[in-house]
């Protein structure tokens, strides 16, 4: 009886440590794969489409990680085997973290329209003039399937979406003149790591490109001050994805990020 006890005891902590294994595997590469795609579409290694495409595999491949490291700490704790509940717990924490990190950006993407350029004016938008905008800007506008923006052109489509998605976006009035704001935008800008391609305080301009972490993808963005009646400033932003159909918000959220420092600190 006691050796039946024991060769079962032995096969469940094999069981165990192949389980752990495997979520192991699962868990913590699909974090590797992802972020070796990233990098390498980064790098120019390969297009960021098929990092893309890496990364829906790797989403299922956590999935699968998480499930076999619920039942590696199961297995683990009944094996009284401290070191491979540790291990399954860490598999876990990668795969179910990875997985919520994409479920964000995967629920970001549903909810603003799939537009790339944004901007605080839109019947007097800002015009780059060191920077240049993306040739096909405004050719892939969706029409989200509506009638009534099927009717209209790309870009009174875009302007339409981008009022329903980005209203709050405006012009913004500081108190400081001209050449001051445009040189506090550009410290702001350097603050942020972004590269400045052309600051021109006397005739209110300021243009950047900002770089994403991993991916490296590159938005272009220009800051346009003009004088306020009665003194002050008012100043407008705009901000370009270089590739892709939709910046899943992003261009959105660094014109209201920066807009907010900037107002804050003049």
């Amino acid at each position: 009886m006691a050796t039946q006890t024991s060769g079962a005891a032995r096969a469940n902590s094999l069981w165990a440590r192949r389980v752990t294994w495997a979520a192991v595997v699962l868990g913590v590469g699909s974090v590797i794969v992802a972020l070796a795609a990233a990098l390498g579409a980064g790098q120019g290694m390969w297009h960021f489409r098929g990092a893309f495409g890496v990364l829906r595999y790797a989403f299922f491949v956590a999935i699968a990680g998480a499930v076999l490291g619920l039942v590696g700490l199961v297995m683990a704790q009944r094996a009284r085997r401290g070191r491979l509940l540790l291990a399954n717990l860490a598999a876990l924490v990668a795969a179910l973290g990875f997985l919520l990190f994409l479920g964000s950006l995967v629920r970001q993407a549903r909810s603003v329209p799939a537009i790339h350029d944004v901007a605080t004016d839109l019947d007097d938008l800002p015009q780059f003039t060191r920077l240049k905008v993306r040739a096909d800007n405004l050719e892939n506008v969706p029409d989200m399937d509506r009638t009534a923006l099927k009717a209209l052109s790309p870009e009174q489509r875009w302007k339409a979406l981008h009022r329903e998605a980005y209203g709050d976006l405006r012009t913004i009035k500081v108190s400081t003149s001209v050449e001051d704001t445009v040189r506090r935008a550009e410290a702001l800008a350097r603050e942020r790591g972004w590269d400045v391609a052309l600051s021109d305080p006397a005739g209110g301009t300021l243009e950047v490109t900002a770089t994403s972490l991993f991916f490296r993808f590159k938005d272009d963005a220009i800051v346009r001050v003009r004088p306020a009646p009665g003194g002050g400033s008012l100043v407008d932003m705009r901000s370009i994805s270089r590739v892709g159909g939709s910046d899943v918000g992003m261009n959105a959220k660094r014109v209201r990020a920066f807009l907010a420092d900037l107002s804050a600190g003049t």
